[in-house]
């Protein structure tokens, strides 16, 4: 038991928060907004934890070569898995939008339509993925000692797919149906599950790569089929699974929405591709696999500021489809400010966290350790604008502004970071996360105040 008075929380013991009495159409307070978006921060971290545990358990039980070639490979997976983002944070703002407009069955049909749709895709995206898993393992760099592993590890999670995209789907619309205390609980077992499997698989039955891919996909599992079983009976949130039928035109609208998330994902698995290229040519392995341990502690990192910026963006959607301006002011003005705090709390966390997270992936590999430390410590102050950043275009997203949503992305995820990556020298390359967030949060900036007046926040 926990006592005392949570600011946040009141009396109740801080695990004991509830979301029942918080309602989309409620005026946000700073306790009620922070109470309304964590469990969405809590949900990301977990699928955070996804990579990371398995980044842990490759790196300290099966070897440094296996560890190197998942990093080589992970971004293209995920730019297959990140499509369910893109249908996700679309949907879930055009579906809440719709039920400001107070357009219940209508919002209904479409999120049913959206679910299915991302199944039928994650299927197709399953086979293609698996068709090229092997010459696009070479594009990215893979040696003849890295290539196989390469194939094995990602044709095992890419027969997941559909469940990630699932997962990822739903990450939005629990928080849209005003349910995320159920994401929060799906992720967390899902979290759970994949973290006891590897341990079970790779250091007790020894399955290699196959066992933390396996791993890996059983989590996934978890996370989309929970909630589909969830909307597909009879519930008490704001969203059901109901008859429908295919509409490509409000699947490409939803899909031009969220195609910031997209471009995220893919610009920066392009970005991951460049910097693995680069670090190759400067460090050789070594400098691959620091990276991996920088992009499995920022996975971790990041979620609290892109958990936030999820959960807040239903209450965006919806004060914009019922044009209360008032609101939306409110609200964008305690997330700028929540965001900046967090930024500048994280980028300091984060130093003072370097050495012990260094030596959680590479401690027995002292060379390596001194570089990933060197690597993290420059890394890291990225994250003072980082929050910002991201939060800006979950932003125009929430606002269906796809448009601006997807150049602040694609300014911040691939056109930045990749000049600095390709024109950085090996001496100041790990510089190169904090220069792009500099430069992504001027562009953020200049959009927030030319499109204030338009949206009235």
């Amino acid at each position: 038991r926990v006592l005392g008075r949570s600011p946040i929380f009141g009396n109740r013991p801080m695990w004991a928060f509830t979301m029942e009495n918080i309602k989309l159409s409620d005026h946000f307070t700073y306790k009620k907004l922070y109470r309304f978006v964590l469990p969405s921060v809590i949900m990301m971290i977990f699928t955070s934890i996804y990579g990371v545990v398995d980044g842990y358990f490759i790196s300290n039980f099966i070897g440094k070569t296996e560890f190197a070639a998942i990093n080589l490979v992970w971004p293209f997976l995920m730019i297959l898995g990140g499509m369910g983002f893109m249908i996700g944070t679309g949907g879930a703002a055009f579906v809440t939008k719709t039920i400001g407009e107070a357009e219940t069955e209508k919002a209904n049909r479409y999120f049913s339509m959206l679910i299915i749709f991302t199944v039928i895709f994650g299927v197709i995206l399953t086979a293609i993925g698996i068709a090229f898993i092997r010459p696009v393992s070479r594009l990215l760099g893979a040696d003849e000692n890295m290539i196989d592993h390469c194939v094995i590890y990602g044709s095992v999670i890419l027969a997941f797919t559909a469940f990630f995209m699932l997962q990822n789907v739903f990450q939005s619309f629990l928080a849209a149906a005003e349910k995320p205390k159920l994401g929060l609980y799906v992720t967390i077992l899902a979290g759970v599950a994949n973290a006891a499997l590897d341990a079970l698989f790779i250091v007790v039955f020894k399955w290699g790569l196959v066992g933390a891919a396996l791993a890996t996909g059983i989590g996934q599992v978890i996370g989309g089929i929970i909630p589909l079983f969830y909307f597909a009976r009879k519930n008490d949130s704001l969203l059901k699974l109901v008859k429908t039928k295919i509409d490509f035109k409000i699947i490409l609208k939803v899909c031009g929405n969220g195609s910031s998330e997209l471009l995220t994902n893919l610009a920066s698995s392009i970005v991951s591709m460049l910097y693995n290229l680069q670090l190759m040519k400067f460090f050789g392995e070594d400098g691959v696999s620091a990276y991996g341990v920088l992009m499995y502690v920022q996975l971790v990192f990041l979620a609290i500021e892109i958990g936030f910026s999820m959960g807040s963006a239903p209450i965006i959607s919806y004060n914009y489809g019922a044009a209360n301006k008032t609101e939306l002011k409110s609200v964008f003005k305690k997330s700028i400010i929540s965001m900046s705090v967090a930024g500048v709390l994280l980028s300091g966390l984060a130093q003072l966290l370097a050495v012990p997270l260094a030596k959680l992936f590479v401690g027995s590999y002292p060379a390596l350790l001194d570089l990933t430390i060197t690597a993290f410590r420059s890394f890291s102050f990225a994250f003072i604008f980082s929050g910002i950043t991201i939060y800006s275009s979950g932003f125009f997203t929430a606002l269906n502004n796809g448009a601006v949503s997807a150049i602040l992305s694609f300014a911040r995820s691939l056109v930045f970071q990749s000049i600095f990556v390709l024109t950085f020298t090996a001496e100041i390359i790990w510089w190169a996360a904090f220069a792009t967030e500099i430069c992504s949060f001027i562009t953020a900036t200049i959009f927030f105040i030319v499109m204030r007046k338009r949206y009235g926040y």
